[in-house]
């Protein structure tokens, strides 16, 4: 099989591409941490499905680049999933206390007899025939 030789310029030219790629899954993050606020609105809106879907990826990243990469593409790597992990556990954090405190108070323990009628009237009603 033949050898790829790499120019230093063209380890360098990669490295930066690397680092913006990396750069820019870290920024949709943030955009979906609500770190960054919209362009065209302004406002910042939080979607942790999102976040963790871009954390994942950098992750995936780290994993089947291991070994591969300078230490620089190492460290900025490192650095920016931590950072992110980090604001996402404080968002979601701080959204579910939020949340918490909107929902209504309800009571935390049902009667085991409440219970046992609300199965049974579901139970009839999921296999009753009528001929």
């Amino acid at each position: 099989m033949p050898e790829v030789q790499s120019s230093p310029q063209t380890d360098t030219q990669l490295t930066q591409r690397f680092i913006e790629f990396v750069m820019m899954q870290a920024q949709q993050a943030a955009f979906a941490l609500g770190q960054i606020p919209h362009p065209a609105t302004g406002d910042t809106t939080i979607n942790l499905e999102a976040a963790r879907i871009f954390i994942d990826h950098l992750e995936l990243i780290r994993e089947k680049t291991r070994g591969n990469l300078s230490k620089d593409e190492e460290t900025i790597l490192n650095k920016i999933l931590s950072d992110l992990q980090m604001t996402f556990v404080q968002v979601a954090a701080s959204s579910k206390a939020t949340s918490d405190e909107k929902k209504p108070e309800t009571p935390a323990v049902e009667s085991s007899e409440k219970k046992e009628e609300a199965h049974e009237e579901d139970s009839k009603k999921k296999f009753s025939k009528t001929y």
